[in-house]
């Protein structure tokens, strides 16, 4: 049976020269309720920065200051408002447990925290329509996963013919992924400072950790911004497993 075809994903205008997106949409989606060999991976990784960064403020770390660079750039005070991606560093530099929600968004979450920039995660079947990255407007809010209803306007938000449907904070209710997701769309979000050419690796990586951990059977990518050296190649790629 055919694929359906790649959703639209665009960055609008007002906010095309602060942001540089990494686009993952992954097809043949297979969700577990436990994973391991993920779980592993971020109990390596997490162990690794405890060592790296010991003694460090978040603020010392030359790693977190892309993500804190685009919260300003956009409006948000990232000492106020954590990224995502500072909130999982934050937990694993504690020694506290990772989150353990399920294989895909595990995965997630490992890619987020190896980054060190907030991805969003959204079930594909439950969005509607095209997908636009730009400010909230006047009264726009989402019920949030684990932080209640989210108020986006002014913020950066993704969203879809029916309004916002996550942040570089937090997903929502309504395109959350679960047990019987079969198609994905990840966006990585970073400023538009950000080298496109790192980006892609970002993506690159993402795409094949989803294969190797059997989360998706085909996965296609892109960069959208970014800054503009070594982006040859740049574009859209299809790989199958």
């Amino acid at each position: 049976m055919r694929n359906p075809s790649p959703v639209r994903v665009t960055v609008d205008g007002s906010v095309a020269d602060r942001v540089c997106l990494g686009v993952v949409e992954a097809e043949g989606v297979y969700v577990r309720a436990e994973a391991p060999e993920v779980w592993e991976e971020l109990e390596r990784l997490a162990g690794r920065f405890r060592e790296q960064y010991a003694g460090r403020a978040p603020s010392q770390i030359e790693g977190l200051q892309a993500a804190r660079e685009l919260y300003r750039r956009t409006g948000e005070d990232p000492t106020k408002t954590r990224p995502s991606s500072e909130a999982l560093l934050r937990r694993a530099l504690r020694g506290q447990p990772l989150p353990r929600v399920n294989s895909l968004v595990d995965v997630c979450n490992l890619c987020s925290l190896d980054f060190m920039l907030p991805i969003g995660l959204y079930d594909l079947d439950r969005v509607r329509g095209e997908v636009e990255v730009r400010l909230g407007r006047p009264g726009e809010v989402y019920e949030s996963l684990g932080k209640g209803v989210w108020r986006a306007e002014g913020r950066l938000v993704v969203c879809d013919g029916e309004g916002p449907i996550g942040s570089p904070t937090n997903d929502s209710v309504r395109t959350a992924i679960t047990l019987h997701t079969r198609r994905a769309l990840a966006l990585v979000f970073a400023p538009a400072s950000y080298p496109a050419a790192r980006m892609r690796h970002h993506v690159e990586a993402f795409a094949a950790r989803l294969r190797t951990f059997g989360v998706a059977g085909s996965v296609r990518w892109e960069v959208v911004g970014g800054r503009p050296e070594a982006v040859e190649g740049r574009g859209p790629r299809l790989a199958e497993r």
